[in-house]
C-alpha cells in the first residue's frame, strides 16, 4: 500500500496472488480491482488493479486445458488492451518445458494476435524467463536451467516476433539490471539476479512509449516491480 501510495500508478498488474478474491479483506481505495484466482487453492493467480475502470475484462485465454490457474487477464483499457499474464514456470526438472513453450506459448500468442487485431496490446508480467546473456548476471551457469533454456528463450523471440516491443530494452541496452533474485546466498544483496519480468507493447506504440523502469529498490519480494509510461 505504502507503494502505490507513492507512485500512484494508474494500473497495477500483480502475479502469483495465491489468493482468491474474498480472502483478502483489504480494500484498494481508488482502484477497481480484478481477479483471475487458481481452481488449486493458494497457487498462482493474477489480478488487475485499474483506476480507469476498463470497457470489459476477460479471464483467461478461452482455452479449458489453460484456463485453471489463473494466469491471464486481458482488460480492455479503451486505446489498447493490456493482457497481465503469469507464465508458468518449466520447474526445475524441465518438467513442464514442453508444456510451457509448445502448447502454452502457441496459445498465449493466438490471444495477443487475435486481440492485436482489434486495437494495440501491451502485456506485462512474470513471463518466466531471462530473454539474452545480458538478462541474467551468471548465464553461462544456467544453460539448462529454467527460465533460460534454449526452448524458453525461443518461446519467447516468437512472441515477440509476433509484433511487439520489449520496452525496457527499448530504452535501456546496458545490463546488470534485474528483476528477480534467489533468497539464497544474499543474491538479492549482490546483485546476482535475472530479468524475467516484462512489459512489451505492440510495435505501433514505439512513439507512445515514454520510459520503461525497474524498481529494483523496493524490497518485500524475489521479484520487484517493473513498469512502463505510456502517452495515449
Amino acid at each position: 500500500m505504502d507503494y502505490l501510495d507513492a507512485e500512484k500508478p494508474d494500473v497495477i498488474c500483480l502475479q502469483e496472488v495465491k489468493a482468491r478474491e474474498e480472502q483478502v479483506p483489504r480494500k484498494f481505495d481508488g482502484y477497481n480491482v480484478y481477479w483471475n484466482a487458481a481452481i488449486k487453492p493458494g497457487y498462482s493467480g493474477t489480478a488487475i488493479l485499474t483506476v480507469k475502470k476498463p470497457r470489459a475484462i476477460m479471464n483467461g485465454l478461452g482455452r479449458e486445458e489453460h484456463d485453471k490457474e489463473g494466469r491471464v487477464i486481458s482488460a480492455d483499457m479503451g486505446d489498447f488492451f493490456l493482457v497481465n499474464v503469469y507464465t508458468p514456470n518449466s520447474k526445475r526438472e524441465l518438467t513442464r518445458l514442453d508444456y510451457r513453450t509448445r502448447e502454452w506459448t502457441p496459445a498465449f500468442i493466438d490471444h495477443l494476435g487475435a486481440l492485436e487485431k482489434i486495437k494495440p496490446v501491451i502485456f506485462c508480467g512474470d513471463m518466466n524467463v531471462a530473454h539474452r546473456e545480458i538478462d541474467l548476471a551468471r548465464p553461462k551457469d544456467n544453460t539448462q536451467n529454467a527460465g533460460f533454456t534454449l526452448e524458453e528463450r525461443e518461446a519467447f523471440d516468437r512472441t515477440l516476433a509476433a509484433g511487439f516491443v520489449d520496452t525496457f530494452r527499448h530504452f535501456e541496452p546496458g545490463g546488470g539490471r534485474y528483476t528477480w533474485w534467489s533468497y539464497q546466498n544474499g543474491a538479492r544483496e549482490r546483485n546476482i539476479g535475472w530479468r524475467i519480468d516484462y512489459f512489451c507493447a505492440s510495435a505501433k506504440l514505439t512513439a507512445n512509449l515514454k520510459s520503461a523502469f525497474i524498481h529494483d529498490h523496493i524490497p518485500g519480494s524475489d521479484h520487484c516491480p517493473v513498469g512502463l509510461v505510456l502517452d495515449v
